[in-house]
């Protein structure tokens, strides 16, 4: 096999609110339908590049699922950060609370010296619900259960009966 490859450099530089949704969206989807306009231009001209493929080098990117979207709490807090940014559109990345899953989508890590054990809750106010995080507080903007739909962090936090100094687990139980 070939390959057309287009020499691009990508001058993107992703802000803490960035989420993987957002950057694919608002950037590289955009740059990609450029991309492949280029390539049939170039195509259609007889002057398209072709680089045989190195095998030996070639990786595959598994999708984005329940696998890899676990929060494991003792992580770093900017590890807990990136993790739901990373998973933000879909899955979500996930904890549980009382044996229930519950996924978080656009968190917000401040740094702070942390006086809780992570996955402790220290608040829920109009911003969302904040988690103790090494090194700090992840301040969760929405989150959702798996028979619910995305909602404000605070509003679900008051439906499950989220309470300061409660905790979620990375394990069910």
């Amino acid at each position: 096999l070939t390959a057309l490859r287009l020499s691009t450099r990508l001058r993107i530089m992703p802000t803490v609110k960035c989420t993987t949704g957002t950057l694919y969206f608002n950037h590289l989807f955009p740059m990609g339908v450029e991309a492949m306009l280029e390539s049939i231009d170039r195509i259609k001209a007889g002057n398209a590049p072709r680089i045989p493929q190195n095998e030996a080098a070639a990786t595959y990117e598994p999708l984005c699922n329940d696998r890899v979207a676990v929060i494991d709490w003792m992580r770093s807090g900017e590890e807990v950060h990136n993790l739901v940014r990373g998973c933000d559109p879909q899955p979500g990345a996930y904890t549980h609370f009382r044996g229930q899953k519950v996924r978080f989508f656009g968190s917000k890590l401040v740094r702070e010296v942390a006086a809780s054990a992570p996955g402790t809750i220290l608040g829920i106010d109009e911003r969302g619900v904040h988690v103790a995080v090494s090194g700090g507080r992840l301040v969760v903007a929405r989150m959702k259960t798996e028979k619910g739909n995305k909602v404000a962090a605070a509003e679900l936090g008051t439906e499950l009966g989220i309470k300061l100094g409660d905790g979620f687990s990375a394990q069910p139980g």
